[in-house]
């Protein structure tokens, strides 16, 4: 049986984000122009950046000032954009819970969605829950799945690990973890321990 089974977050719990016109409107630019500028910020913003030294790289690039109260206004909307769940994946974490499963939580995220991620109802389930954006490593990096490990105290094959991306599956198949691409609750079921 599997020691431990390790969600991602994003598009495996949560929904892809919508709130990518708000943001752009929040600048009063065209979402045509935000969203380039939105992702190509977000892995050091992922990496522990301020939420203010991203809203301003992104505003920089769009020749808009961004300020304190802008950022901050920014952030709740990104916060509420990725805070939508997918019921299945709830029911899924509930049956593992109540099976014993140990669960943990592995997300390329910022700080600030951490912090709005460890107070939801969803998190009680997860024994440990590491973001990117609090150690300054991301996935798929061999580091942050060396870290989850020591934390864990697990032994990479002692780990099951689910992420929609498939680069982050290869990083950790190559930390030694056992790993699937996230295909939706039903297609996991096939893989764990219920």
């Amino acid at each position: 049986m599997t020691g431990w089974v390790i969600f991602d977050y994003g598009e495996v719990i949560s929904r892809r984000t919508e709130a990518i016109p708000d943001l752009a409107a929040c600048l009063d630019v065209p979402r045509a122009d935000f969203e380039p500028a939105y992702w190509a910020r977000r892995d050091a913003y992922d990496r522990g950046c301020s939420d203010l030294e991203y809203w301003r790289a992104i505003g920089d690039a769009l020749g808009v000032r961004v300020d304190e109260a802008t950022s901050a206004e920014l952030t709740e909307i990104d916060i509420a954009g990725w805070s939508p769940t997918e019921d299945a994946t709830l029911e899924l974490l509930d049956s593992l819970s109540a099976k014993g499963v140990r669960l943990a939580l592995l997300s390329n995220a910022p700080a600030s969605f951490a912090r709005f991620a460890e107070r939801q109802p969803w998190a009680r389930h997860f024994r440990d829950l590491l973001f990117s954006g609090d150690v300054g490593i991301a996935k798929p990096d061999k580091a942050i799945f060396a870290m989850l490990l020591d934390r864990l105290e697990a032994a990479p094959a002692d780990c099951f690990f689910l992420d929609d991306r498939q680069y982050n599956v290869d990083g950790a198949r190559a930390a030694g973890l056992r790993a699937e691409r996230w295909l939706g609750a039903a297609s996991a079921r096939q893989h764990l321990p219920l």
